[in-house]
């Protein structure tokens, strides 16, 4: 069988010490697809990656969600209400929505900045968690964001559980402690929103929130079950706030180490409303080099760097043969370093996002938020949150790292790409 190369050297044990050094190793010497192991292919070049990630019948998401459906004695909402449940959802998510509850989110990007003690080196991430939970509970929410904070917070628990490394990889049908604790916390959440929901639906004041939404009825499949919008906000409601953490860390520290960058954001910010609750879209479209900058970090550091598939049967991959039942591990990371999508690729240059009059382009291959079927739903919500943090924080501060000739933070891989530990002082633009 015509197979792709195989890494010298590049065993899964090396991978597992440092999966970003292998994966690089793996795109220079191999090319666009190499073999990890039997059965384990890594696709490496912007062209492969999106191939893959839009060949939905050759490389479907494996159904492995992170908070699967409860199990009830009525049974699990079908496939069908499955899709529904997405479909509505989306009516809140997409960029149109998002635009014009820009002056909602501000406010929360600014208490961040409100709240970071200045004149000392802080972990950061944590306070940046906290602030984008609570932008991304209100978001979908509203007024009931509060009730459910808390039990949003434990399901952020209950992901970085599951995700935690561990030397064996346990079946599905195994009740290991992080899976029980997973489904007490998503009970718990679940049955703190279902009276929101009954509540919502009696009194006919639906809200224009992400729930508000979902509990409009459809002309095409009219309203959804109780148990199909229940089971869909989980990991949504994570979502919201975990990913976006840590893109928010690895962009301050872009800040701290490219000061040029980070005064050119604040002249950007300093337009915008001394009432966060004043900005519109319009004010949001005109930070131009902030959203470039954004990108840029993300193009260098995907948060959600490496991506799963599984093919369902013998197919074609960049003129290589892929068995059925192959995983595809689809790499961002490396994607986003191919020379023929982005010229130096390893420089920071969030120019590159611009074009000669400053307006947005779009050079390279971007899959940050995926593409294709599966791609990031929340991706709207997510350019808007970050836009708006780095432009108040820029604005408000600058940022630097402890000094020292070790960094304040180490880079972890497993459940995304992140500063963990990560420690930043602010000081005062004046």
């Amino acid at each position: 069988m015509n197979e792709p190369p195989r890494l010298p050297e590049g065993s899964f044990a090396a991978w597992s010490r440092d999966r970003l050094t292998v994966a690089r190793r793996g795109a220079d010497e191999c090319g666009d697809v190499w073999r990890l192991e039997p059965g384990v292919y890594v696709t490496a070049t912007a062209g492969q990656c999106e191939a893959v990630l839009r060949r939905e019948q050759d490389f479907p998401k494996p159904p492995s969600p992170l908070f699967p459906p409860l199990k009830r004695a009525s049974g699990a909402p079908t496939p069908e209400e499955r899709v529904h449940a997405h479909a509505a959802r989306m009516r809140g998510l997409r960029p149109q929505a998002v635009a014009a509850r820009i002056g909602e989110i501000a406010p929360g990007t600014a208490r961040f900045t409100d709240q970071w003690p200045t004149g000392q080196d802080v972990e950061i991430l944590p306070p940046i968690r906290r602030a984008l939970a609570e932008i991304g509970v209100r978001y979908l929410f509203s007024e009931d964001a509060p009730a459910l904070l808390p039990f949003a917070s434990q399901l952020f628990q209950a992901r970085e559980l599951l995700v935690r490394p561990s030397r064996w990889v346990w079946p599905r049908w195994i009740p290991t402690p992080a899976r029980r604790f997973r489904t007490r916390q998503q009970v718990a959440f679940t049955e703190a929103l279902r009276p929101i929901v009954r509540r919502r639906r009696s009194s006919g004041r639906l809200g224009h929130d992400v729930l508000g939404q979902m509990l409009r009825p459809s002309p095409r499949y009219g309203l959804l079950p109780e148990e199909a919008i229940l089971d869909s906000l989980p990991g949504i409601t994570v979502a919201t706030f975990e990913t976006p953490s840590r893109a928010a860390g690895w962009i301050l520290l872009h800040l701290a180490r490219y000061p040029r960058a980070a005064g050119l954001v604040a002249e950007e910010a300093a337009l915008l409303p001394a009432d966060p609750a004043a900005t519109t879209s319009a004010h949001l479209d005109s930070l131009r080099y902030t959203q470039a900058l954004v990108r840029e970090v993300l193009r260098l550091h995907p948060p959600s760097w490496l991506l799963t598939r599984r093919t369902t049967r013998r197919t074609q991959l960049a003129g290589y043969t892929i068995d059925a039942g192959s995983t595809v591990l689809v790499c961002p990371y490396t994607a986003h370093r191919d020379a023929r999508e982005h010229p130096e690729p390893d420089r920071f240059q969030p120019e590159r996002w611009l074009d000669d009059a400053g307006s947005p382009a779009r050079p390279g291959a971007f899959l940050s938020f995926g593409t294709g079927p599966h791609g990031c739903e929340g991706a709207a919500l997510a350019m808007a949150v970050l836009t708006l943090l780095t432009a108040q924080t820029a604005r408000r501060y600058h940022v630097s790292e402890p000094p020292g000739p070790e960094p304040g933070y180490h880079v972890t891989t497993f459940g995304g790409l992140a500063t963990e530990g990560l420690r930043l002082r602010a000081t005062s633009r004046g």
